[in-house]
């Protein structure tokens, strides 16, 4: 379905079969909420998933994955990088309980450092998904700010998410030009109507009540054209629509792809 569209690449998340335990413990907590299972291989092997892809002219730049199989298992995503052909292993959120402080997110710039290292001499790069929090002040300080200044260029990257970084009340045009370079992936979706996390848009809970707002590209009020642009001057590589929930998403899908052709 999405080859005929005219889609490309594809992005994939997990828990792997080879991913920690906590991982595929926690996603069978939230899948109730969420109303879907989480994919991995889509009940696949690598290989077989491989296959597929090459039948469809479709091919995975990237994968989501979690903290702890970052931190302990990362090794485990070499055999699957040499099949897939994937060049980023993506976090797309660090666990609430690693985030509490201003410190946490200085503990976690260096442990970005690490991953980033640990991940280069497998051949990989690692990215960053914000989910939409560390976004606003605190004691005089913005937390992703903070955490993104001690990580290193050339070990971290960012995948920027236009609807998570809105939500929490930051400019996707401002940080694609103040971290030029540093994001090499995107998440493209619309909004409507445009509106922030009353919160500090920190949990799970939060980002479930925002799926209603989540609309096709195009169909919000998300200035994508000016985002699109800014993401193409500074170093975007990869480009994913993605909704969340979505009814009829061989239709959504193909609206979106049009309506980001025509930018």
């Amino acid at each position: 379905m999405l080859s005929k569209m005219g889609y490309s690449e594809l992005e994939l998340y997990g828990p792997f079969e080879f991913s920690a335990e906590s991982n595929k413990v926690g996603w069978k907590a939230l899948e109730p909420m969420l109303g879907f299972s989480a994919s991995g291989f889509f009940g696949r092997s690598a290989n077989e998933l491989k296959a597929i892809l090459k039948q469809h002219q479709m091919t995975v730049p990237s994968v989501h994955t979690d903290l702890d199989t970052l931190e302990n298992h990362i090794e485990a995503f070499a055999t699957a990088k040499e099949i897939l052909g994937f060049d980023y292993v993506t976090l797309p959120a660090i666990p609430d309980e690693r985030r509490k402080t201003l410190d946490d997110y200085k503990k976690m710039a260096d442990t970005f450092n690490t991953i980033g290292e640990n991940a280069r001499k497998l051949g990989l790069k690692f990215a960053y998904h914000n989910h939409g929090y560390g976004l606003r002040e605190v004691d005089g300080h913005i937390p992703f700010d903070m955490m993104i200044a001690a990580t290193d260029p050339e070990l971290v990257f960012l995948e920027l998410d236009v609807f998570w970084t809105t939500a929490g009340r930051a400019n996707p045009v401002d940080y694609l030009k103040k971290y030029s370079g540093r994001y090499h992936l995107m998440h493209l979706k619309d909004m409507k109507p445009i509106t922030y996390f009353e919160g500090d848009g920190s949990d799970a809970n939060q980002w479930i009540a925002f799926f209603p707002k989540m609309t096709t590209a195009g169909d919000g009020e998300l200035d994508l054209d000016t985002i699109v642009r800014t993401a193409q001057d500074n170093g975007v590589k990869h480009f994913f629509v993605e909704q969340d929930l979505v009814q009829q998403p061989e239709i959504a899908l193909k609206r979106s792809l049009d309506y980001l052709k025509m930018q």
